[in-house]
């Protein structure tokens, strides 16, 4: 679990998990919940039920999932369902956005963070890299199986400093059901500067637009200053 990954998420709870206050117990189901250097539970606020399933046997893993495409909890139980750096290593990530969209309530969230650049990874294979419409497409694809889905938001969060900053995290933040849009005023982007690419709900201009991504422009910036042009 690289260091943007906790970061992300910690902003998701802070931003989001106030549109659940006064609600009954509020399950939140993570894929990918293996602790590896760090897991998205410490995230979490305590008084939230706290799920964590994978495919494997480990620390912060609670169901081990049998089928990769198949979510062993009933349709509209879970109100957050967390995925990070797992939907890489899905070679048909769609199918686990549509089993996300069925177990969740109709006011439900799935907050997704995938990278957008990064090393190749294996575990056991390394298939996708996300890009800035992404998550829209996510949504074409779940209207196309009937679901009313939205994006609240999405993001490319910038690189940190230190041995596990090459990440970029595409970030992306779901509603079942479009119809309870109101009961979530606030978005992260609200207070989050440290991104690029960023896309609200309602609104088809992205906030700091890059058609570089973040690798590339340090390139370029490290090209002309041995250029002399800077």
């Amino acid at each position: 679990m690289h260091r943007s990954a906790i970061i992300n998420c910690k902003s998701f709870f802070e931003t989001y998990s106030k549109s659940f206050t006064g609600d009954k117990k509020v399950k939140i189901v993570e894929i990918g919940s293996q602790d590896v250097n760090g897991s998205l539970r410490i995230t979490a606020p305590t008084d939230f039920e706290y799920i964590g399933v994978d495919f494997v046997e480990g620390k912060g893993v609670d169901v081990i999932l049998t089928d990769p495409y198949i979510l062993p909890f009933e349709s509209a139980s879970v109100d957050i369902v967390l995925t990070s750096s797992c939907f890489e290593h899905s070679e048909m990530f769609w199918l686990v956005f549509l089993e996300i969209m069925r177990v969740l309530k109709p006011k439900g969230l799935c907050y997704l963070n995938v990278p957008s650049n990064g090393n190749i990874h294996r575990y056991p294979v390394d298939c996708w890299r996300f890009y800035p419409d992404s998550g829209r497409a996510l949504i074409t694809w779940s209207k196309r199986n009937g679901i009313n889905a939205v994006q609240l938001e999405s993001y490319t969060s910038a690189q940190l400093e230190g041995a596990d900053g090459l990440w970029n995290d595409f970030v992306g933040v779901f509603l079942k059901d479009e119809n309870f849009i109101s009961e979530f005023p606030l978005r992260i982007l609200d207070t989050k500067k440290d991104v690029f690419n960023g896309l609200v709900y309602g609104s088809d201009t992205y906030i700091k637009p890059s058609e570089l991504p973040e690798d590339k422009r340090k390139l370029a910036i490290i090209a002309m200053a041995l250029n002399g042009k800077i």
